[in-house]
């Protein structure tokens, strides 16, 4: 008799690909990322770093771009428009890069 497993609903489900480091990035990220400072109304472009689990976004949010509303903490308050309306998502440093 075969059972089936429960599914998984976790936060990282459905995410195999998407939050994976290549070969040559794996390992412990740059203290550069964490330490970095972003000002209020500044673009930041979401790109979730997997190694750091702690202020990780939604992973639906990596590769959005959105525009620094406050600060809390060590984190970053942002707001990325989801469809038609727009979200707020709270993110540390490590998963942010500066807009060019």
């Amino acid at each position: 008799m075969v059972t089936n497993m429960a599914k998984s609903h976790g936060e990282r489900r459905k995410t195999r690909y998407k939050l994976k480091k290549s070969s040559r990035k794996r390992g412990l990220s740059a203290i550069s990322k964490a330490i970095a400072e972003f000002e209020t109304g500044d673009m930041v472009h979401i790109a979730i770093d997997p190694s750091v689990h702690k202020g990780m976004p939604n992973p639906k949010f990596h590769g959005r771009t959105g525009k620094v509303v406050s600060q809390r903490g060590r984190a970053y308050i942002l707001s990325v428009r989801d469809g038609r309306s727009m979200k707020e998502v709270i993110v540390h440093p490590q998963h942010l890069s500066l807009q060019r």
